[in-house]
């Protein structure tokens, strides 16, 4: 596969399952970032003494602000298990299922929190959406900020996929 997403056309795929971010788990993340990036704006408006401090701090405060707007855009999406492949809700392809040799949801697995991880028999396109998925290399991370039962459908679902395909 190469390394440009790929967008699935057919409108009229069944979707087996969803999981999209908890609003509970969205709030608590956007909050924090936000609260954190206008708390050192606030500090570094109030407090600091040097003009250089001053600048790095606001400068920090902003970044924080747009990862959190970065996340807010990300966790409006969900991802989406059909019959060929995983994919985001704007229908970019995250993996087909043909390309998954193995899934991992091991208390040492590098996966994010609530999630499974995906190990694939060729490189996948790269990307990233905060809180959802990500995929680098032949890996890929579902999960994050989405609840666990709704990931772990997702997960089983792919393992009896990949035990029927074994046994054909």
């Amino acid at each position: 596969m190469t390394d440009t997403p790929q967008t699935m056309h057919s409108g009229a795929e069944t979707v087996l399952a969803t999981a999209k971010a908890s609003p509970a788990r969205r709030a608590v993340g956007l909050l924090s970032l936000a609260g954190l990036g206008l708390l050192l704006i606030y500090s570094a408006l109030t407090r600091s003494p040097d003009p250089v401090w001053q600048t790095v701090l606001v400068l920090m405060g902003l970044g924080f602000i747009a990862i959190a707007e970065v996340m807010r855009r990300a966790t409006a999406s969900a991802v989406e298990l059909t019959e060929e492949a995983l994919r985001d809700a704007h229908g970019r392809v995250i993996v087909r299922m043909d390309e998954i040799a193995r899934i991992d949801q091991g208390a040492f697995a590098v996966k994010p929190s609530n999630g499974f991880l995906l190990k694939t028999n060729c490189r996948v396109a790269r990307g990233w959406r905060l809180g959802l998925w990500w995929s680098l290399g032949r890996r890929i991370g579902v999960g994050g900020m989405t609840p666990a039962n709704e990931t772990k459908l997702i997960a089983e679902i792919i393992r009896a996929k990949l035990a029927e395909r074994e046994a054909a």
